[in-house]
């Protein structure tokens, strides 16, 4: 176990000095991120560590995700947080300027946001020295060395929270030249809390701490929505639009998929001329770039970020937007789920879909959420329905838009589902939080 660890440290050295030496090469490709328009045009720094906010005094705990899925998953524990122990500054950080520009306007107000440090030695060692975090919750696989082996040496408290590890990562770390020093890192954690059982497995074999290990339930299930009074307003507006037409959704559409999607709305209008599709891309800009192909060919497309009305013509809906798919479900009885129909890709949260009372449909290929799917179709298996083809999706949409019934069923059982995975989570991870991590942080601070 020594010479483990003793390889680890060496290894831990490597890549320390590693990123040190190559932090030029890394400030300059910051910048030209932030030429592209990928890093935030004024807060871009904040990514050296160099902050933008007055540290308030008191203890600090920090909450970091790097994109939207992963940090809007923290945001209820982040809430109880600040309900139960109002005593306690909360800051989060997230890497992604689309996770920025949503959950800016999520947080309670009291909660500091920044952008997340690079992982190079003087990025990590400024952000640290600047805030002195108590404690650190980190969301699902961002394992980074000078982070993690940083935080410990001065003392601070880690969580790995929703943990996972992809096969490809794990199968990468699980090799004997860096197996000693993923061993060495998972050992700086005092709780992790996995997403399944499987990844508790992972985590075991890459030999983090047994006892360390811990069950809440996935986080994910934990959805809020918390639209303002205007986007509340907006929804119902769009719901009375639809009320006389036959909808459904496609959502988290990645590029290729549209042409899947379309496919079967061209199938669908044939059997129903009222038909409105909705589709939600992973990326607006993908969204506007279907829609003006759509039109070019004589269609008629509604786009959300435009606040077009959907007309009696209408028949797509495009929404080009960021941070409203919780509640744009809430439109449709039938929601299906992008990112999962083609190889390579990792599927999205169904929950969200579900939660709504949607009637949930996806591919086959969804990665890590493939737990979810498993979880949701043992509570109940008209919870979930996958589909291998294009014409596979077009017939169980039809049979859904056909009978009622059998769409009534399927809602039921997917909210059903949802309802009986989602309780109790927040409350588990606060108590694993609170025992595990916040008695000893707090009392060393």
């Amino acid at each position: 176990m020594d010479a483990a660890g003793n390889t680890g440290r060496l290894l831990y050295k490597i890549y320390r000095a590693l990123t040190y030496s190559l932090t030029p090469l890394v400030h300059l490709h910051l910048r030209w991120r932030r030429r592209r328009g990928l890093e935030h045009p004024t807060r871009w720094p904040e990514r050296l560590g160099r902050p933008s906010l007055p540290r308030p005094s008191g203890p600090l705990l920090w909450f970091h995700a790097v994109s939207l899925g992963e940090g809007m998953a923290a945001i209820p524990v982040i809430k109880r947080f600040v309900q139960c122990r109002p005593d306690l500054n909360i800051l989060m950080t997230t890497t992604t300027l689309s996770a920025f520009e949503v959950i800016k306007n999520q947080l309670p107000s009291s909660v500091l946001y920044q952008f997340s440090p690079l992982d190079t030695p003087t990025a990590v060692d400024t952000f640290l020295d600047y805030w002195k975090p108590n404690a650190i919750m980190i969301l699902e696989s961002e394992l980074w060395p000078n982070l993690i082996m940083g935080s410990s040496r001065k003392g601070i408290s880690l969580a790995l929270l929703n943990a996972r590890v992809s096969m490809k990562s794990f199968r990468l770390w699980s090799q004997p030249v860096l197996l000693p020093l993923i061993s060495l890192m998972l050992s700086k954690f005092s709780l992790i809390i996995p997403l399944s059982t499987m990844q508790a497995i992972r985590f075991q074999i890459l030999q983090a701490p047994p006892f360390i290990i811990n069950f809440s339930g996935d986080l994910k299930y934990a959805i809020e929505c918390d639209a303002s009074n205007g986007e509340t307003g907006s929804i119902e507006d769009l719901k009375g639009q639809l009320a006389s037409r036959h909808v459904w959704m496609a959502s988290s559409i990645h590029r290729g998929e549209e042409k899947v999607m379309l496919g079967v709305h061209k199938a669908l209008i044939q059997a129903y001329p009222d038909l409105v599709t909705i589709i939600v891309p992973r990326n607006p800009q993908h969204g506007l770039e279907i829609a003006q192909e759509l039109q070019k060919e004589g269609q008629n497309v509604a786009l959300r970020s435009q606040h077009q009305r959907i007309m009696p013509g209408t028949q797509i809906y495009m929404v080009d937007t960021l941070g409203e798919l919780r509640c744009l479900y809430r439109l449709s009885p039938v929601a299906v789920i992008g990112g999962s129909f083609f190889p390579g890709l990792a599927g999205h949260n169904i929950s969200e879909a579900a939660a709504a009372g949607c009637a949930v449909l996806t591919g086959h290929h969804v990665g890590h959420f493939s737990h979810m799917v498993k979880e949701m179709q043992r509570l109940n298996p008209l919870s979930i329905i996958q589909v291998s083809s294009t014409l596979e999706l077009e017939e169980a949409i039809m049979e859904l838009l056909n009978d009622t019934k059998v769409l009534d069923a399927r809602r039921m059982a997917a909210k059903q589902a949802f309802c009986a995975l989602s309780h109790g989570i927040i409350a588990n991870v606060w108590n694993l939080l609170n025992f595990h991590v916040l008695r000893v942080s707090l009392r060393e601070s």
